[in-house]
């Protein structure tokens, strides 16, 4: 009987310790940020490559987009490959990436910055253009489009999943520049 007891009682504390191995770490994250790489705001969805370490490489994919009367629109694809380092709750968060963008501005394209009235013809005649440039901090040459992006930032994420938080610079960059101070905010929940 002593046998079978301890047996039992050896079972019970092996499933343990390995249950207590395998518990679920929330490697997994749905957030939405206001700013960082998508740009005005973004949806996304984070996982750890590695889902039994938190302090890991992951990679972030996010949409974003608008539409408003006039014709205007926009969109945003934000990839961005990061990792975190740290214990939990409180990591520091480091990434880099790329948005993929396109956007319609339908605002007149090309106007008249100077001219003269022409006595003969009875005319206007424009002899020099200007036009609406679409830009989002720096100068974007046509639609669509690739921004490059960086993340430095800390990230709670608790220990068990559940409401998570995020703030970060995020330096933005494409051929026409590059601007240090783009910032992010994030909320979401992890599990």
């Amino acid at each position: 009987m002593k046998k079978i007891i301890f047996f039992a009682f050896s079972l019970f504390l092996v499933h343990s310790l390995t249950a207590q191995d395998i518990e679920k770490l929330p490697t997994q994250s749905i957030f939405v940020e206001i700013g960082g790489p998508g740009l005005p705001y973004s949806f996304n969805y984070d996982f750890r490559f590695n889902k039994e370490k938190m302090d890991s490489w992951g990679l972030r994919l996010g949409a974003s987009g608008y539409a408003v009367s006039g014709g205007e629109s926009f969109f945003s694809i934000p990839i961005m490959a990061n990792r975190l380092y740290g214990k939990g709750p409180h990591y520091f968060e480091m990434g880099f990436g790329f948005t993929f963008f396109g956007f319609n501005d339908s605002s007149e394209d090309y106007y008249c910055i100077d001219g003269y009235f022409d006595q003969n013809t009875g005319q206007y005649v424009c002899s020099n253009y200007g036009g609406n440039d679409y830009s989002f901090i720096l100068d974007v040459d046509g639609s669509p489009s690739v921004m490059g992006t960086m993340n430095f930032g800390y990230r709670r994420i608790p220990v068990d999943g559940g409401f998570m938080w995020k703030i970060s610079l995020n330096p933005i960059f494409n051929n026409n520049g590059f601007w240090p101070l783009y910032a992010g905010v994030g909320l979401g929940y992890a599990f």
